[in-house]
């Protein structure tokens, strides 16, 4: 049975256990933290018996002390594969392999590093769930000395626990993560911002629109604090262009306000268009190319069963769920399901469902 010691009981460290414990691997934890360290074990997610040394080791640590626990973990672990799940990994290395420059006997071929595309807005073992891998992301970040056999390792672990694996260098990790994830988070944390001082009566008008943008900005400032400051140089690129098209749209919006407005429409289209672009390129169901479904959207009264009666009749029509949001009625008990379905199903689900009771809006 292979033997993975994980080190960090957050979040991510914390699911990993619950997820190989579950596939019948021994999962040993630890953690600085006693408390968090007993927590992880209570939710299965592996044993604080770290006797005999383990094949994999998973550094699961906040972004700052990543590094340093990788090459602590290489001198304890003589024989074992080392690898991180951080999310910024060029600083990383450069630390690990200036560790392996000072000390010869260290033995950085054992060392993988490697970046699950998966979380929560929440953080630590509590919000931890076995299945948080499951169809995500997984980069493996290798490196010139990286051997063949710590690469295979942690690309079984990967596998093991669902994750789609994708193979970059650092740097081109560092670049990608940047405009897909941490560029979002800080645009994410800027608008939710902007609503600290509005007045009770304007954010109660907030919509879907608006919890779907501010969604991640309810994630914890400190871990983003690090992962941002990791990765200042591609963050800083990033924004720049994000910097520029706000600029775009900034002087537009002047010249509507101060002139005649001559040209600026044109300047708005071509950022709102833009966006449509960019959008159609962000991966569909399972990892697939982008599908085009239409929305048919169900007055929820908001009470126990509702949704599930709702599915449920969704699904004895044979028709099938794509994707759902919900939008809460106002001062009202009820909630507008937005079902997101194939084109062909729309007629079939719209008659169904009105047959059946449901309030279904044109």
């Amino acid at each position: 049975m292979i033997h993975v010691h994980v080190v960090g009981t957050g979040l991510i460290g914390t699911s990993l256990g619950i997820a190989l414990s579950a596939n019948g691997t021994r999962v040993t934890l630890e953690d600085p933290s006693p408390t968090a360290v007993r927590l992880a074990r209570d939710l299965l997610a592996g044993g604080l018996d770290a006797d005999g040394e383990p094949d994999l080791v998973v550094v699961a640590a906040p972004p700052d002390v990543v590094a340093t626990v990788v090459v602590a973990a290489l001198r304890r672990f003589p024989s074992a594969v080392v690898t991180d799940v951080a999310s910024v990994k060029e600083s990383v290395l450069v630390d690990v392999l200036v560790s392996g420059a000072a000390d010869g006997a260290l033995d950085v071929t054992r060392y993988v590093g490697s970046h699950p595309m998966a979380g929560r807005e929440r953080s630590g073992a509590a919000a931890a769930r076995g299945d948080l891998f499951d169809g995500r992301p997984w980069v493996i970040v290798p490196h010139d000395r990286s051997s063949d056999a710590a690469v295979r390792a942690v690309r079984d672990l990967a596998t093991s626990l669902g994750a789609a694996v994708r193979v970059m260098p650092a740097h081109e990790h560092d670049a990608a993560v940047a405009a897909v994830s941490h560029v979002p988070q800080l645009a994410a944390s800027i608008v939710a911002a902007c609503l600290r001082d509005l007045p009770e009566s304007a954010v109660s008008l907030a919509g879907q629109g608006l919890r779907d943008v501010t969604r991640i900005a309810a994630s914890d400032p400190r871990l983003w604090t690090q992962i941002i400051a990791g990765n200042a140089l591609a963050v800083r690129d990033v924004l720049r262009q994000v910097s520029s098209q706000v600029d775009q749209v900034v002087g537009a919006l002047d010249t509507l306000v101060d002139s005649d407005g001559e040209g600026s429409l044109g300047t708005l289209s071509r950022v709102l268009e833009s966006g449509n672009l960019g959008h159609a390129r962000i991966p569909g169901k399972h990892g697939s190319a982008p599908a085009v479904y239409e929305v048919v959207s169900v007055v929820v009264p908001d009470e126990p069963g509702a949704l599930g009666r709702l599915f449920g009749d969704m699904g004895a029509a044979g028709i099938n769920l794509e994707d759902l949001q919900l939008e809460h009625g106002f001062g009202q008990a009820v909630a507008v399901a937005e079902i997101s379905v194939v084109p062909s199903a729309v007629e079939p689900l719209r008659a169904e469902l009105a047959r059946l009771g449901w309030r279904v809006h044109d």
